[in-house]
């Protein structure tokens, strides 16, 4: 089996993250897409980041509907800071069975060649690189490398950062959530 692995904080996870990977899913070999909760590093407190286990859940309540994507913790019990390539590591180890990609932005494969161990993630894993709307150049070495695919996805400029700030400024942003994931927000009086 295929599992395509999105990263993220998913601060909160929003209509944005699951367009991208259900378009996806349904337009490539992925067979499933796990949504990788980065956990907040113990060394890094920042106020607007939602404890691991509320963001876990708002990603358990957007996918639930969804047969193709599922919510990860993988990297909770993961040694902190921690490296894709550790949590890469760790999944071969747990689940050799799988074939594990990447799916990132096109933002994230301009600064991919700084990250830790990228010649070993690249021989291993293939990427899925979706567009995004941003500053800078792919590497050369990056551009027709045969493991990066780019697959023609709709560009979602949503963020987050977006809706969180708007949350705060009180304005409505339903339409941006998956429902549940907005009843969960407004009930907890998430980022108010």
């Amino acid at each position: 089996m295929k599992v395509g692995l999105y990263f993220g904080t998913f601060n909160p996870i929003h209509i944005g993250h699951l367009t991208i990977a259900n378009h996806l899913v349904e337009h490539s070999d992925l067979d499933e897409i796990w949504f990788v909760v980065t956990p907040l590093s113990p060394f890094k407190k920042k106020s607007s980041l939602l404890d691991n286990y509320q963001r876990l859940d708002m990603v358990h309540l957007a996918t639930k509907d969804y047969d193709k994507l599922r919510p990860s913790d993988i990297e909770f019990g993961l040694k902190q800071p921690n490296y894709t390539i550790n949590t890469l590591t760790y999944l071969f180890e747990k689940h050799p069975e799988f074939e594990f990609s990447l799916i990132m932005g096109e933002d994230n494969l301009k600064s991919f060649h700084k990250w830790k161990n990228n010649e070993i993630i690249l021989e291993n894993h293939s990427i899925y690189v979706y567009p995004r709307l941003s500053e800078g150049k792919v590497v050369n070495e990056l551009k027709d490398h045969p493991k990066v695919i780019k697959v023609e996805a709709p560009i979602m400029e949503l963020s987050s950062t977006f809706i969180r700030n708007e949350i705060k400024a009180g304005n409505n942003i339903r339409p941006m959530l998956p429902n549940d994931v907005w009843k969960l927000i407004d009930e907890m009086g998430f980022y108010r």
